[in-house]
């Protein structure tokens, strides 16, 4: 099953991801993180979510681009990734990033990690409500962002968004 988590920053997504994959994973859990460490923001961000994941089961693997040529030691009851938006920024901006075919490799990655798991969860980010203007390689990752979202909705059983911490159902039937 796949399971699409959206929100703002800082709305408590990670966390509801965490519980909606611990509820689901029996006992094999993988977190795939795919923040790159930049910044003293970044590597504080990284400790929190490390904190946070103590005593859940979780092995935590990082992964920052081509999740096709991921080769994972087993498979898992669920996986975790987290998070989209960085993982399409790396694919699209950094140098051993897939560049203009960024948008087919997450979803082709995504793919991969769904043949090697019962549940995956994605957390994903809801940026699209500014109004701004952008640079083009901006503009271009907002776009890209924006397909992702709609395609693994549209793929997912379950689609949900925490506002101020609270989870929504928007698609799908169960349990939040």
């Amino acid at each position: 099953m796949l399971i699409l988590v959206t929100g703002g920053a800082a709305s408590g997504k990670s966390a509801h991801a965490e519980r909606l994959l611990c509820d689901r994973a029996p006992s094999s859990r993988l977190y795939l993180a795919t923040m790159q460490p930049f910044g003293a923001a970044a590597r504080a961000r990284i400790a929190r979510h490390r904190a946070l994941r103590q005593g859940k089961g979780f092995e935590t693997l990082e992964r920052t681009t081509d999740l096709v040529g991921l080769a994972l030691p087993r498979r898992y009851d669920g996986i975790l990734l987290e998070d989209l938006g960085n993982l399409l920024a790396n694919e699209i901006f950094a140098p051993d990033g897939a560049g203009d075919t960024a948008l087919g490799s997450v979803l082709a990655g995504i793919a991969h990690l769904q043949a090697c798991c019962e549940t995956l969860v994605v957390v994903t980010d809801e940026i699209f409500s500014d109004g701004m203007d952008y640079a083009p390689e901006t503009a271009r990752y907002i776009r890209d962002l924006a397909a992702l979202n709609r395609a693994l909705a549209a793929r997912a059983g379950l689609v949900y968004e925490s506002v101020c911490g609270i989870l929504l159902r928007l698609k799908g039937e169960g349990n939040t």
